[in-house]
């Protein structure tokens, strides 16, 4: 009779992490007694690993990053817009992180969880078998984020850098940004310049606060009005400005904080029989790629998608091998084109 001998496998920390319920980070974090994770929690980690022998082999968690992770990349929106994650900006840095994660040899997996469903047990976060998070986006969950960023997975988000922010930014600089936006506005001679967006996202809000601060170098009123507050729908855009329109209010400009609110504005103008730029100016926000195509090509602030990909990648793999590491504001810059450019556009 053939005699067979088996060798027992040797357990992995993802093997733990499946028989507790959480993430692989969380069985490292708990097994180094850290803080972070709650003491129930903790406690029973500890429990499962002294039970099945497992012991954590700090040595190679050291060389972690030698090794395939994966990458889960979660992409939120406001609770009352959740097509968001088919926003152009969006969709192009998410393209910019795929290249990076796989030029490094690591994964990524593209989550639909549902963080303004996510309650406090964190249950959806733990069911996603990840290394780390990278969130697109800070929609209306900054405080939420906060928690995660304590509570579970090592994560980076892209969007602006906040007061008492738990997690690490990569982000553009929206205050400049607005501010370059409606400066040039002024200077092409504008002076009712209209805001159309969502202004109370973290990174909108830095935008307006650009426009507002540009209005008052210039010596111009900030009039409440021309304030026109995107709802949820997918074409908010086109909305807004057909709102703006049957208000009465004189406007001679739009600043959209976002390129796919420029696009739908321009449309609405033109149901009206207004040009662009000839009545009224129109300036974008990131840069997307269709603004130089669309008609007319549209004066936009750039946003540099390939540095800000990359640059998540890093800081979250920098984390993961246990450094600390800090927030980054990425440099604007405004592309002008023929949508606030009267010379250029009859060229």
């Amino acid at each position: 009779m053939k005699e067979i001998s088996e060798k027992k496998a040797a357990l992995k920390m993802s093997d733990l992490a499946r028989m507790a319920g959480v993430s692989k980070s969380t069985v490292s974090r708990a097994l180094q007694n850290s803080e972070l994770i709650n003491v129930e929690t903790r406690e029973m980690i500890q429990r499962l690993a002294k039970l099945h022998n497992y012991r954590l082999n700090t040595q190679a968690r050291n060389f972690r990053l030698k090794e395939s992770l994966t990458i889960a990349v979660l992409i939120p929106s406001a609770e009352n817009a959740k097509w968001q994650i088919s926003d152009p900006f969006f969709l192009e840095l998410l393209g910019s992180i795929s290249v990076s994660l796989m030029e490094k040899g690591h994964d990524m997996l593209l989550s639909g969880l549902n963080l303004h469903e996510e309650d406090s047990s964190g249950i959806g976060l733990s069911k996603i078998n990840c290394d780390g998070i990278i969130v697109i986006g800070q929609a209306d969950i900054h405080q939420r984020l906060n928690h995660m960023a304590q509570t579970y997975e090592p994560m980076v988000v892209w969007g602006a850098q906040l007061d008492g922010q738990h997690y690490c930014t990569v982000g553009g600089d929206n205050l400049l940004g607005g501010r370059l936006a409606t400066q040039h506005l002024i200077e092409q001679g504008c002076r009712r310049i209209a805001v159309i967006g969502d202004h109370n996202t973290p990174e909108a809000m830095l935008r307006y606060q650009g426009y507002e601060r540009a209005l008052v170098n210039a010596g111009l009123a900030i009039d409440p009005r021309l304030l026109i507050v995107t709802e949820g729908q997918k074409d908010a855009g086109y909305q807004a400005t057909l709102r703006l329109l049957a208000s009465g209010v004189e406007f001679d400009a739009i600043f959209a904080l976002s390129d796919a609110i420029a696009m739908k504005a321009i449309n609405a103008l033109d149901t009206y029989g207004l040009s662009v730029p000839a009545d009224i100016a129109v300036v974008g926000y990131d840069d997307i790629s269709l603004t130089r195509y669309y008609t007319p090509s549209i004066t936009s602030v750039h946003q540099d998608r390939e540095i800000g990909g990359r640059l998540l990648v890093e800081k979250l793999l920098q984390i993961l091998d246990g450094h600390q590491v800090s927030s980054v504001i990425l440099p604007t810059n405004l592309v002008v084109r023929n949508s606030t450019n009267t010379a250029l556009s009859l060229t």
